[in-house]
């Protein structure tokens, strides 16, 4: 198994002959409005480009794993993207009418604590709270995903999320062999932050019990969380050797 971070929460899960994109954020920089506008800089989003060398492989996925319908998960290129090559979307129950009537041909729902065939294995559905107290609510529905593959380290993809019970349920019980946490302690002009905070993403790192790749960082104008302050903190903390900060474009294989 191969990942490819693209920017954001993107990548690209590469499990033999199957190119598993998740999170498509994939359009131009700078062609959303800003997050937030007083509390960090008012950038328009992205804030960044997506490297050239990720867009080759674009050419090779065979499904679409989409965590929750926010435009920082899904674009409108993204959108195009997905119906223009009628790639297999698989998503959350719960957002399954929104994706279809978009025109995105879901092929597989997944609802919370259940598992469901996926590609020769299984893919579970793991609860989500995108954000400490009341924001959480006006977030929406997000799920996160525990996937089994044939023959393939396990992966959870925690997707946006704060530190929960479920998210330490699968951590300790489940115990993934690579696990991704979403780290940019992002957070609006008013409310308490959408992400886990500092202190939670070091609680999941040291919590998780294989390795952990830190993405959601430095490419919308609402997470502060830079590469190089998590590198120092997991230094500080002595989890640097189980923790991996990809930048944008890099692969990281894994055994």
């Amino acid at each position: 198994m191969r990942i490819q971070h693209f920017r954001n929460a993107t990548m690209v899960i590469e499990a033999g002959d199957q190119v598993i994109l998740v999170d498509p954020m994939i359009g131009p920089k700078g062609t959303m409005p800003p997050f937030t506008f007083f509390r960090f800089k008012p950038q328009k989003n992205p804030i960044v480009s997506l490297p050239d060398h990720c867009r080759p492989i674009l050419e090779k996925v065979t499904h679409c794993l989409i965590t929750h319908k926010h435009p920082d998960h899904i674009d409108k290129e993204a959108e195009k993207y997905l119906i223009r090559n009628n790639i297999s979307v698989i998503c959350s129950v719960l957002d399954e009418k929104v994706f279809r009537k978009k025109g995105l041909n879901v092929v597989l729902t997944v609802e919370y604590w259940k598992k469901a065939d996926f590609l020769g294995g299984k893919i579970e559905g793991i609860p989500a709270q995108h954000g400490y107290g009341f924001v959480a609510k006006p977030a929406g529905n997000v799920m996160g995903f525990y996937i089994q593959l044939p023959n393939e380290p396990s992966v959870y993809l925690s997707s946006d999320t704060i530190y929960t019970d479920a998210v330490d349920k699968v951590l300790n019980d489940f115990k993934p062999d690579v696990s991704i946490v979403a780290a940019g302690v992002a957070q609006f002009d008013i409310f308490k932050p959408l992400l886990m905070t500092e202190e939670d993403i070091v609680r999941f790192i040291r919590n998780a019990p294989g390795k952990v790749i830190a993405n959601h960082m430095e490419a919308v104008n609402h997470c502060p969380m830079t590469r190089e302050e998590l590198k120092k903190r997991v230094t500080d903390e002595g989890l640097s050797e189980k923790t991996l900060i990809p930048n944008d474009g890099d692969w990281i294989a894994l055994n």
